[in-house]
């Protein structure tokens, strides 16, 4: 069973928050909420509460352990634009940028797939005649 939880307009750049959710992808919900909770980054603890909204999201929680995050994703949101004061007067633009988090978690097992190995392209065998 999979479950998601989302928080939109959060005040923190995607940017930030993509570099939080890089660290957590794949990872068991457990191993997660362990690194968001020692990670100096001040956009974790969103992150946290979102982990944690998607588990409480599957309804019946056996095991918090047995979950996995399978998807973890950041989009933008709005922009709020304001003015600051610059240099001789003038106005410098700001941008305070809003961003829109989704965390997905399954209690699935993936199935790793196996590559095939590739052929060498572009290489003929030469048969020597005696």
């Amino acid at each position: 069973m999979q479950a998601t939880a989302t928080a939109k307009f959060i005040r923190y750049t995607p940017r930030k928050i993509n570099q939080v959710l890089s660290l957590i992808r794949g990872k068991s919900v457990l191993k997660a909420v362990e690194i968001l909770s020692f990670l100096p980054k001040s956009a974790a603890t969103v992150v946290d509460k979102v982990v944690k909204s998607a588990v409480a999201n599957t309804g019946v929680v056996k095991d918090a352990s047995s979950y996995t995050i399978k998807e973890a994703w950041v989009g933008a949101g709005p922009t709020l634009k304001r003015m600051r004061t610059g240099p001789k007067g003038r106005g410098m633009p700001v941008k305070k940028r809003m961003a829109h988090l989704t965390v997905v978690v399954t209690d699935e097992i993936p199935i790793v797939a196996r590559k095939k190995k590739k052929e060498v392209s572009g290489t003929k065998t030469i048969k020597v005649s005696k």
